[in-house]
């Protein structure tokens, strides 16, 4: 009875197609993963060497369009943000060297970022001004090592400024202040402020 129904069956319209084989049988680790192969290069090859070229150093920025000597600029950020201060010279590093003068306004002659600043149109005289003296040199701190007995001080005087600098200052804005006018005194010591209904691009510095 087995032989005759074995005879008489048919065949499937649809046989069933065989796994495919593994070419690479190698290249399978367990549980059906990829094997991982690590190479290591520069063993065999030589590999190029990179031409040691001295850096170059960057140059200074490029001051913006209408700032001279002599320019009023107003301060956005740092301690004395929003002060007006006037535009002596651009230093090696890049950074302006203004002054308020002190004399006027309280601001010593400091170095800024010309991003940290707002250009006007108003200009004054600093031809008077002897600025020759003031480098990136003249703001270096010293460095001192650090003693246990003072790092664990309670409360850290403050240095006061030398006579020297004080001197310095007084040489410097004297000349600016004497040609100094009135009006532009008075423009110096105001503030600068924004108020309600005030916009920054509709305003004419």
């Amino acid at each position: 009875f087995g032989l005759k129904a074995q005879a008489h069956a048919r065949p499937s319209r649809h046989p069933r197609s065989a796994p495919p084989k593994n070419k690479h049988p190698g290249n399978m680790g367990k549980a059906g993963q990829a094997r991982q192969v690590f190479r290591t290069y520069g063993k065999t090859k030589s590999a190029s060497k990179v031409k040691s070229t001295e850096k170059k150093k960057p140059g200074a920025q490029k001051l913006k369009k209408g700032v001279e000597p002599g320019s009023i600029l107003i301060l956005l950020a740092g301690r004395f943000r929003g002060r007006r201060v006037v535009f002596l010279k651009q230093l090696e590093s890049g950074l302006m060297l203004v002054t308020g003068p002190y004399a006027v306004n309280g601001v010593p002659f400091r170095r800024v970022n010309q991003r940290m600043c707002i250009a006007t149109s108003t200009k004054v005289d600093v031809k008077g001004a002897d600025d020759k003296a003031v480098t990136d040199a003249y703001f270096a701190r010293e460095k001192k090592a650090a003693k246990k007995d003072e790092m664990f001080a309670a409360g850290a005087e403050k240095k006061a400024l030398s006579s020297e600098k004080k001197a310095g200052q007084k040489k410097l804005d004297e000349g600016i202040v004497k040609a100094m006018k009135a009006d532009e005194k008075a423009y110096l010591k105001a503030r600068f402020s924004l108020s309600s209904k005030m916009y920054p691009h509709e305003l004419k510095f």
